[in-house]
């Protein structure tokens, strides 16, 4: 029975890491004003008629701070690329010269950056719900245990166990937001 328990608290902190890097990834998407490959990374591009995502049909990186640089594998590509890009609605506007395609990433106005903290916020608001979700699943299965035979005593341990989990898996999403609140409101 207490093997059980142990297993499932082990489960859920899978889910819980899954949340976290979930969380990580939906922040790499956010625009800090900083050139960041990651900010296409939700792109899917036709590729003879397959959705395909854009690091698997070109080579993405950054020739400075301010510009992104989209080299296809093959040159046709090119126009496929950029109307992926402004389907995706972004804000960028690419500039495509016949051999690369270049992203110039404007500055964050004051207001843009707000917008994007509170959607980071939001985004970590998002997370904490995944791991309230996880915990919720672990308390109903060691109230469950407890009826079923576990000792009232070592329900209790289990509860408060996960309890302190769930608080470092909180303190892992808060300081993930704050990391990336700075990053968006430094110009």
């Amino acid at each position: 029975m207490l093997t059980d328990v142990n297993d499932y608290i082990g489960k859920a902190k899978i889910d819980m890491d899954d949340a976290i890097i979930h969380l990580d990834q939906e922040l790499a998407k956010i625009r800090t004003g900083k050139a960041s490959p990651s900010m296409l990374n939700g792109i899917l591009v036709d590729y003879y008629g397959n959705p395909t995502p854009l690091s698997q049909v070109a080579n993405v990186g950054t020739s400075d701070a301010k510009t992104l640089t989209i080299q296809p594998w093959e040159k046709m590509m090119l126009s496929v690329i950029e109307q992926a890009i402004f389907a995706a609605n972004l804000g960028l506007t690419p500039m495509n010269d016949g051999e690369i395609i270049r992203i110039s990433i404007p500055p964050l106005t004051e207001d843009r950056r707000k917008e994007m903290v509170k959607r980071a916020k939001a985004l970590g608001e998002e997370g904490k719900i995944s791991l309230r979700n996880a915990r919720h699943k672990v308390m109903e299965f060691i109230k469950n245990a407890v009826k079923d035979g576990l000792s009232e005593d070592l329900g209790k341990d289990k509860e408060t166990e996960i309890q302190d989990i769930i608080n470092d898996y909180g303190k892992k999403v808060d300081e993930r937001v704050s990391v990336k609140e700075k990053d968006i409101m430094t110009i």
